[in-house]
């Protein structure tokens, strides 16, 4: 990856393994952009954006992702509502998965249309297999390191087995389903860290080395 010229680096993560927090980093010491599963996702729900209405604003203005973020105001608030898909006195139309995850998609590209930035999650991995210069990243820990990390958070032992069985199998299902690979290919990915106890600071320096 070439760091002089406009990037992508997507971290695919384990829950509890400290990945997000290691690409929010990461994103800071390279002075770019950091975007994750909630703000993509929020992004889409606010505005109620769909793949045709994406295309509508990218077929309006060449730079639409720039003229997107203009009109959110202070608080993220909605300043114009042409961007607002739902007419008036009509009831927001409910998306489909693949909906969802068409526009996502189209985030995703237009997030990365402004400039280089760091995207946690969302199958940026794979969104962006093709891009020209990426650099994708899996962050994993054992189980117990991620038991730990969860619990320190005020969960009980028995929800934290719960919630990581689940997310586990989500993960898992959600690439399967939209790609031809699997979460843990490690093919898929230019660098694979296993957390062992360093720092996340430690590890965003670590990835730094080889990009």
């Amino acid at each position: 990856m070439n760091k002089n010229e406009r990037f992508v680096i997507t971290v695919n993560r384990e829950l509890g393994s400290g990945g997000r927090t290691v690409s929010e980093k990461l994103a800071a010491k390279l002075g770019v952009p950091f975007y994750d599963k909630a703000l993509i996702e929020g992004l889409r729900e606010k505005y109620h954006l769909n793949t045709t209405e994406i295309e509508r604003l990218k077929g309006q203005q060449h730079n639409w992702w720039a003229d997107f973020k203009r009109v959110i105001g202070i608080g993220g608030e909605l300043l114009n509502p042409k961007y607002y898909t739902v007419e008036q006195g009509e009831e927001p139309k409910l998306l489909t998965s693949d909906d969802l995850f068409n526009s996502e998609q189209e985030i995703l590209k237009g997030i990365a249309e402004e400039g280089s930035c760091v995207i946690a999650g969302r199958l940026a991995f794979y969104v962006f297999r093709d891009h020209p210069n990426h650099f994708n990243v899996l962050i994993q820990a054992p189980e117990k390191f991620r038991r730990e990390r969860l619990i320190k958070k005020g969960r009980s032992e028995a929800e934290v087995d719960r919630l990581i069985c689940e997310v586990d199998k989500m993960r898992a299902n959600y690439v399967d389903y939209y790609t031809s690979t699997t979460r843990y290919d490690a093919r898929n990915y230019d660098l694979v860290i296993t957390m062992d106890g360093r720092s996340e600071d430690e590890i965003a320096d670590f990835i730094l080395k080889f990009i």
